[in-house]
């Protein structure tokens, strides 16, 4: 077994401490990633906190992880000892069922197997990027372009890849008006993304010192939803609504945004339920749709185009003994736009 250290959730809602745990061996097809940066996600906290249900403890958050591989497994034939890599959310699918054969592994029919919170296939806990080191299966381990700095990709693998995945599974690009919902750790990916497919973006934010930045990540237009007008203005102006807020929030008031033929698509995971209408779907044949991060494949497809536009995550990088203070800030909506945890920290 490996040593490893790291900042653990010791049960629901306690504050993240200092933890030692074990890591499994190098197997023929691993390998192992000393990890330098790690993105904190607001699913993090919502799994930290259970607030989804079904949380393990203790548990070590963290599945935008970025480091150098230390060690291969025997077998590896991919990577080098030295190379940039990275980790998402997932570490393992049945790699059988017909989402996993069409590279879909997000979708596993048995169910992905978590980068943290889960459990792999020999019934062991999984455990995140809070820590130093990490083994993984090839297979799930991702190439970091060399022009994107560590900080700045690590919350590619969540943020980066959520937001890609719909957009280009919708097929929006050029010719089409988006309205990005919520500037936060996904919706200013979201912005970047889509202004570099060509993408026509607006920005609806609850706050109005959003827009600056709106403007500066390339939105063409910003409104502000607390004003009654702006639902009014925008009234079947767009032909997709990326709604990426996790707090809850009216996805009525949003459809009545899109055009005929017109797609709200959910990446944002609030805690609660939120009755939808069927009326303003039915009458004008609108679509509310829902995806989550993308396969392997898709995700070094977009650090890829990430690397091509220079594209990153703007951050602000933190030690770890700051990670419960930046727990309340990502609550708060204190960051710009995404807290990325510097491993060299963590002695």
């Amino acid at each position: 077994m490996i040593s490893a250290k790291g900042y653990a959730a010791m049960t629901a809602k306690a504050a993240l401490q200092s933890f030692s745990f074990q890591r499994r061996d190098v197997g023929a097809h691993d390998v192992l990633v000393k990890i330098t940066h790690c993105g904190i996600c607001h699913s993090d906290i919502h799994q930290a906190r259970d607030e989804w249900g079904g949380s393990i403890f203790p548990m070590v958050p963290g599945h935008e992880i970025v480091g150098t591989i230390a060690q291969l497994g025997r077998a590896v034939k991919q990577f080098r000892v030295g190379q940039t890599a990275g980790v998402g959310c997932f570490v393992d699918s049945c790699r059988e069922c017909p989402a996993c054969r069409e590279g879909l592994e997000q979708y596993c029919e048995a169910g992905m197997v978590l980068t943290y919170s889960g459990r792999d296939k020999n019934g062991q806990t999984t455990q995140g990027g809070y820590s130093t080191q990490i083994v993984v299966d090839e297979n799930y381990v991702l190439r970091i372009p060399q022009v994107l700095s560590p900080a700045g990709a690590a919350p590619l693998l969540c943020a980066g890849i959520t937001t890609y995945s719909p957009l280009r599974h919708w097929g929006v690009g050029k010719y089409h008006k988006l309205a990005v919902v919520g500037l936060g750790g996904l919706g200013h990916m979201a912005v970047k993304i889509a202004k570099a497919l060509g993408t026509e973006v607006t920005v609806l934010s609850t706050s109005e010192r959003k827009r600056k930045d709106a403007e500066r990540l390339g939105a063409t237009d910003f409104a502000v939803t607390s004003q009654t007008e702006t639902f009014a203005r925008l009234q079947r102006h767009f032909d997709f609504v990326l709604d990426t807020v996790s707090a809850p929030h009216d996805y009525n008031a949003y459809v009545n945004l899109l055009k005929t033929d017109g797609t709200i698509i959910l990446v944002g995971a609030p805690d609660k339920p939120t009755p939808l209408e069927p009326f303003p779907l039915i009458l004008h044949r609108r679509r509310i749709a829902g995806s989550i991060i993308g396969g392997i494949r898709e995700t070094q497809e977009m650090l890829d185009f990430c690397a091509e536009h220079r594209i990153e995550s703007d951050v602000e990088v933190i030690p770890i003994q700051q990670v419960n203070e930046a727990y309340e800030r990502v609550l708060k909506g204190d960051v710009r736009f995404r807290f990325v945890i510097d491993l060299a920290s963590l002695k």
